[in-house]
Formats: C-alpha cells, structure tokens, sequence
C-alpha cells in the first residue's frame, strides 16, 4: 500500500504477538488485500500476554479495525476471548486470526495446520502413510498436529516442554481417523517427518529443538519459524540432504487462508 491509497477509509487489521519484530506479514497480508481491491492495511502490535485482555477491550471499541491476527504466545488466549468459533478453533481450543461478528464481536478460526500440510505438499512430501515426529504442542503445534491426522500419517508422536499441555492434546487427538497419536521424546530416529513448532532456534543462543545429528536422507525436516529464515536445524537437515520446509513456506500458504477469512470471502 502506497502512501496515496492509506486514507480515513482504510480498513485495519492488526497482528498480535509478543515479540512481535520477527513477523513478515504485515506487507504480504497488506499487499495480498490491496491485490482482491480492498482498502485494507495489516499493522503489528507488540502485547505482553498480561496485557491482551485490556488490549483487545481496546482495539474492540476502534471501529476500523476488522481483524487480527494472533501469533506466539497469544493463540490460546486469543481463543478464549472469541465470541464465537469455527469447528476447527473450538477442537484445538486456538484461534490464529479473528474478524468481526455483526454485533461487534469476534470469530476465530485457526489456519495454522491446513496451510503447513499444503506447504509440506509442495515441497515433496505428502504425509499420508508415514510416521511423524512434533516438537511443540502448543498454538501453531496442536493445529499442525491436527492436521497431520487429517491427513493421513500412519502415527504421530508428540513431543512438548509442559507434560500437561502435551496429555491434553495427545488425548484430544487420539481416535481422529483412526490415527495413533502418542507422547514421546524429540528424538527423531525412525520417523519420515520431523517437525520444529516451537521457537526455539529464533535466538543464536537456543539450542537445537531435536538432535539433527540423527536425522537421515530420507527425512523431511520442517520448522515454523520465519526468522531467521533457515534456522540451523533446517541447514543442518539440507546438509544431510533431507527435504525440508520453513516458517516462510508455510505462512504463504497460511497468510492466503487468513486473507480470505479475513475479507469474509
């Protein structure tokens, strides 16, 4: 959006999160709605999560704003204040972008998985059949893990820092499809898929989320992180000559799904 298009009339949409530097999306959202002809303007807000309730009682009175979308840490959160949810919000209890209701309030869905199953399509793999390793069950974690199910993977092993997060979504998993679904370690030996859904690797301090030392040729290696842009993880996974896909490959795909959300189309 030029400067000669933002006008009293731009509609605004905001993203969420805490830190919230690191988001690419503001351009590519703002761009993808000026691209279907809206007036529209996607803008960061960095909220620390003791602050989100006031910050979302404010934002609510801004009668321009139409939309938000909610990145680390806020998706549980930004659930629970949701008026009302699609199917797929309510099962995993997260929301990743809200729009307005007709009276005011928010609806929420959560786009996060679908878009990092088509990713992960495009970039070779086709989960179905094969057995698939998670690192991080919270917000982005639970709907990547959801739809991994959905499509198909033969097993799926779960593993996250807080064992209390990790049992509820194990459980509210298992059964879906028929589709063994379980707790485990990071370790990624015996798996077709490994996946990272946690920010760790975001710093130059953190250390690796899973020991790439044992990953495997054969292996497609994913990240949800958008910066850096390739996490070492994934270098060292495309060093050993895996498939891989990042936290850009995915948000493509996601940020199409909240676009259309977003515009109610």
């Amino acid at each position: 959006m030029s400067s000669s298009t933002l006008n009293g009339a731009t509609r605004v949409h905001l993203i969420v999160g805490d830190p919230i530097a690191q988001v690419k999306s503001p351009a590519g959202v703002t761009d993808a709605f000026n691209a279907r002809g809206h007036n529209a303007v996607c803008v960061p807000a960095h909220v620390a999560p003791d602050n989100l309730i006031a910050w979302l009682a404010g934002t609510t009175l801004s009668q321009n704003v139409d939309g938000i979308i909610v990145t680390v840490p806020h998706k549980f959160a930004a659930y629970g204040l949701c008026a009302t949810a699609s199917d797929r919000a309510r099962f995993l209890q997260t929301a990743n972008v809200m729009r307005r209701n007709a009276d005011g309030r928010w609806h929420g869905d959560m786009f996060d998985g679908l878009g990092y199953v088509e990713a992960m399509r495009e970039r070779g793999c086709n989960p179905a059949g094969k057995r698939a390793l998670l690192v991080g069950a919270g917000g982005a974690g639970s709907a990547i893990a959801h739809s991994l199910v959905m499509a198909g993977v033969s097993e799926l092993v779960i593993y996250d820092e807080s064992a209390t997060r990790l049992a509820t979504l194990v459980e509210r998993l298992n059964g879906l499809q028929g589709v063994p679904v379980r707790a485990g370690t990071a370790d990624p030996t015996g798996f077709d898929i490994a996946l990272n859904a946690t920010p760790i690797g975001m710093k130059d301090t953190d250390p690796m989320p899973m020991d790439a030392s044992k990953f495997t040729p054969h292996m497609h290696v994913g990240c949800v992180i958008t910066a850096p842009a390739i996490t070492p993880m994934i270098a060292a996974a495309r060093a050993l000559g895996c498939t891989t896909q990042t936290g850009a490959d995915m948000f493509g795909k996601v940020r199409d799904l909240m676009v259309t959300f977003l515009l109610g189309e």
